[in-house]
């Protein structure tokens, strides 16, 4: 047993052996053997070959004297150290030193005198004898483990000793083993404190590497350890020796594997004992660090639902100790307990509080916390601050144990929804919330995880009061919706949403931002399906949707959060204005839809789907379709373009067979993605989705096609050739899809081996025929739409070409009859003006302008009208107008276009575009 007599004896020895090594600290780990006789002081060869030879005699007389005097002459020959490359053999002759102790005792001195050598640093004679040994060295420390079993405590002792220090030897013993081996050796120690310290010592020093940790866990050292927790130990080494190495075992090897050594009953009911008594019993600076270290240990293993943290009544103990000081209890186990302020204590509360989140995720701790009145005592922190400490803790201290309180709310208080409402909860956090908003001078530390961005303002307590709300929101319990509206929650969201918009804050914008995001999430949880609620949102509630949707486009990339806030915007839309139709008219009227247009237009991936789906609901309104097709984007792109265009991009991605000019390839599979084509069909129950079926659901195509649907395939507007390309295969896209489904089915009723009746079996081949012939006209319309377009751009480049012909005729008759003229007159006035005039018009025709007091269009120069000497008039035409804009200055190739009208292509005579205002569309 341990006595204070050995406890003493063992520190005055390795405080001995410390202050030793202290006072030759300039000798290297490995050190250098040298070719001087004179340097090497008393380290003579020895033949260690003849040692060996002679233990392994036996059966000779005074055999055993010569034995340890050679061992003896071993000992004094290697004084300053074990060379490398003699390491094999002298763990050799320790090894049949260590076979002789059970008869021949004496042996253990010899032993003993061989281990107190690897104490001073290994001897090398060249650089490379590190590498070139490495595997003799590992072997040989490894072995040292094994002597561990030799019932000598002595010599026990003096092993552990050796791995104190010395990274090499460290490295050796990661390549050894060492660590499996002295794991094992505890067992053998149980009742021997002394040694058992040792041992845990070595283990605490092997425990910094990663591969030791390794080989530790799987010889199950966590749980070997853990359970040996609460042991008799009046030094206290054993508690802290254990509790760093499961930490270390923690961090450096597998997680998962040592959570589930730890997650037994027997070493919870250790943790729990330790625990507890420091809890009750610990004052002293290193009791309280150490309860901490064990709590977040505990905290660790709570995560493991396998954990049996309720059967060891541990979770009860904890929940207790955590809400002592808020809620009056009877327990003996907390009777004159009190906690005071210091750092240990408050990181207590905290790591309390922590644990209570990690505790409520197993369902059956939830009866175990309505007993602890754990919503109550949560709430006691979900108040305006007082001007007096409370329970002693420091105004920062309060304001971080405020905010860690409410965050806890939120885990739990979903749970506990009975106990939320008797507290009255909704009323105490929009009371808070209040607060929040108000002007009352309050001084916020913000130097916490959860305070962070709140320094000087309240700006942490309203954003984790409303991620409560929004979590009790979403719970889409009725009674607690309700409560809400009852107590003007939407007015009051709107209100406050407005109140910090109107007071921008670029330091706080993160903060901000999800405050902002958090509370359009809310709105829409509540609104959802009620009507009522939708018109208390009313105007005041679209305002603030449009104000977010007017929000610079570049700050999406921002990363602070605006991506979150347009996704909570676009939800507000959907659950708060989407049928309530006063909402939807002034949606429409303030331009809503445009808006959602150019946020489409900058085609966020993430965000197209909702947009889409919005905007198909929407088109229900009749007002919509003219918003829509008045919408203008960049280049003057119309939304079905830009629509047919995400069609184009969403088929790319899906990898559908097209050609180079968007043509359906094939026509059996016109919609077919790579996905189908690589997943083949599969037999399926009747109330399983088939792939073709998840298809209209996990892309946009569906959405694409009802809202051109709702706006009328025949006429939209702003559409190319290569638009009307696709729009034949949107225009025929649930033809298709029926055709794909069918064909499931026909294919799955072959890989059943079924056998259809004759007039089924015709249905089906009909159905299959119709669909591939649906595909084949679509096809033939689209070759149709291609040629005609390919004519028409023949027909255009030809009638350019007319023109330009036509103007350099026009051109040069009009210069031979500006020379002729100017050979006729004799007038130097006319001629001097007619320059003029000459100079001014290819002055203008440079820069595109009209020259004043000319007509362009054939008709007579004003003012240059003159009689020649022969008495007739002359008159001079300026440069042709459709020559001074450019070639194509009066070319028709904009106005054309090529609708489909009954499936047929036509043509349309140009018509005069009149620019009109963008956005203007009265409702």
């Amino acid at each position: 047993m341990w006595t204070e007599e050995a406890a003493a004896t063992a520190e005055a020895r390795e405080s001995g052996i410390r202050n030793k090594s202290s006072s030759s600290s300039q000798i290297p780990v490995v050190g250098v053997v040298t070719e001087d006789n004179e340097a090497q002081g008393v380290f003579k060869p020895m033949d260690l070959n003849r040692v060996i030879k002679l233990l392994e005699e036996t059966d000779k007389d005074g055999l055993e004297e010569k034995q340890l005097k050679f061992v003896k002459k071993l000992v004094q020959c290697f004084q300053n150290g074990l060379p490398l490359r003699d390491l094999a053999q002298i763990f050799k002759i320790l090894n049949l030193c260590a076979g002789k102790i059970k008869n021949q005792p004496r042996f253990v001195e010899s032993a003993y005198d061989i281990i107190k050598l690897c104490s001073l640093p290994f001897l090398k004679k060249k650089v490379s004898d590190e590498i070139t040994y490495a595997e003799d060295t590992a072997n040989s420390i490894a072995l040292l483990g094994d002597l561990m079993k030799i019932p000598s405590s002595e010599l026990r002792i003096q092993i552990c000793y050796q791995q104190a220090s010395s990274s090499y030897k460290i490295q050796m013993a990661e390549v050894g083993g060492l660590a499996k081996t002295m794991v094992q050796s505890i067992t053998l120690l149980e009742h021997q404190l002394v040694e058992k310290l040792w041992v845990l010592k070595v283990l605490q020093h092997l425990s910094t590497s990663e591969v030791n940790c390794t080989i530790m866990m799987k010889a199950q050292a966590a749980s070997g350890i853990c359970t040996h927790l609460n042991d008799p130990d009046p030094s206290g080494q054993l508690l802290f020796r254990s509790s760093e190495i499961l930490w270390n075992l923690l961090e450096k090897s597998s997680k998962e594997e040592v959570i589930q050594q730890l997650s037994n009953l027997e070493c919870l009911l250790a943790l729990k004992e330790v625990f507890t008594n420091l809890f009750m019993r610990g004052f002293s600076h290193y009791d309280r660090q150490l309860r901490n270290d064990i709590l977040v240990i505990t905290t660790i293993i709570a995560q493991n639902p396998e954990a049996p943290m309720i059967e060891c009544g541990f979770t009860k103990d904890l929940i207790l100790f955590a809400t002592f000081n808020e809620v009056k209890s009877q327990n003996l186990l907390i009777k004159g307990l009190k906690l005071s302020n210091s750092y240990e204590d408050f990181e207590l509360k905290k790591l309390l509080f922590n644990i209570i989140v990690i505790l409520c995720k197993d369902l059956p701790t939830v009866q175990l916390l309505i007993d602890g009145k754990v919503i109550l005592a949560l709430f006691t922190y979900v108040k305006k601050p007082e001007k007096q400490k409370i329970m002693g803790w420091s105004a920062a201290q309060h304001e971080e144990l405020q905010l860690h309180a409410i965050a806890t709310l939120s885990s739990v208080a979903p749970l506990l929804i009975e106990e939320y409402m008797s507290c009255q909860g909704n009323a105490r956090v929009l009371a808070f919330l209040e607060w929040c908003e108000s002007e009352d001078p309050f001084f916020s530390h913000g130097n916490s995880f959860h305070g962070t961005g709140g320094r000087g303002n309240k700006f942490a307590q309203m954003r984790y009061s409303l991620r409560l709300l929004r979590a009790m929101v979403y719970l889409e319990d009725e009674t607690v919706n309700t409560d809400l509206c009852e107590k003007g929650t939407i007015q009051q969201m709107i209100g406050i949403f407005k109140n910090i918009i109107s007071k921008p804050n670029e330091k706080e914008e993160a903060i901000v931002l999800e405050i902002q995001s958090d509370i359009l999430l809310i709105l829409s949880g509540l609104c959802e399906n009620h009507i009522q609620r939708k018109e208390i949102f009313g105007t005041e509630g679209v305002d603030i949707v449009l104000h977010v949707m007017k929000t610079d486009p570049r700050k999406l990339q921002s990363g602070l959060g605006y991506n979150l806030l347009l996704f909570s915007t676009l939800d507000s839309i959907w659950c708060c204005i989407l049928g309530c139709y006063p909402s939807e008219d002034y949606f429409l009227e303030k331009e809503g839809i445009f808006l959602l247009l150019d946020v489409l237009a900058l085609n966020p991936k993430k965000f197209c789907n909702l947009i889409l789906g919005i905007m198909v609901e929407f088109c229900d309104n009749p007002k919509t379709a003219a918003h829509v097709n008045a919408w203008q984007g960049k280049k003057d792109q119309t939304a079905a373009s830009l629509l047919i265009k995400l069609w184009r991009k969403e088929e790319k991605e899906l990898g559908v067979k097209r050609d180079k000019n968007g043509k359906i390839i094939d026509t059996k599979k016109p919609l077919f993605t790579s996905f189908q084509e690589e997943h083949k069909i599969i037999p399926l129950p009747a109330n399983c989705p088939s792939i073709a079926v998840m298809d209209v659901s996990e892309n946009i195509r569906a959405k694409i096609y009802a809202i051109l649907g709702k706006l009328d395939f025949e006429n939209l507007p702003g559409l190319s050739a290569e638009d009307f390309v696709t729009l034949c295969i949107i225009h025929r896209y649930l033809d298709f899809k029926i055709g794909e489904i069918w064909n499931e089915i026909y294919e799955e009723i072959k890989l059943e081996k079924l056998r259809p009746v004759t007039i089924d079996k015709k249905a089906l081949e009909a159905i299959t025929t119709a669909s591939e012939n649906v595909g084949k006209m679509v096809a033939s319309l689209q070759s149709e739409i291609i040629e005609s377009q390919a004519r028409q751009d023949v027909q255009n480049e030809q009638k350019v070409y007319a023109k330009i012909q036509a103007t350099h005729k026009q051109r040069e008759l009009a210069n031979k009859s500006w020379e002729n003229f100017l050979a006729r007159t004799s007038n130097a006035k006319t001629l001097k003006k007619a320059k003029r005039l000459q100079e001014k018009a290819i002055e203008a025709s440079r820069y595109h302008k009209r020259p004043q007091n000319a007509v362009f269009h054939g008709t007579d120069i004003k003012g240059l009208n003159t009689t020649v000497p022969s008495g007739g008039v002359v008159t001079v035409e300026s440069t042709p107008a459709r020559l001074v804009g450019g070639p194509l200055a009066d070319t028709d190739i904009a106005l054309k276009k090529l609708p489909i009208r009954g499936g047929a292509l036509q043509r349309v005579k140009a018509v005069e575009i009149v620019d009109a205002p963008k956005k203007s569309i009265p409702t």
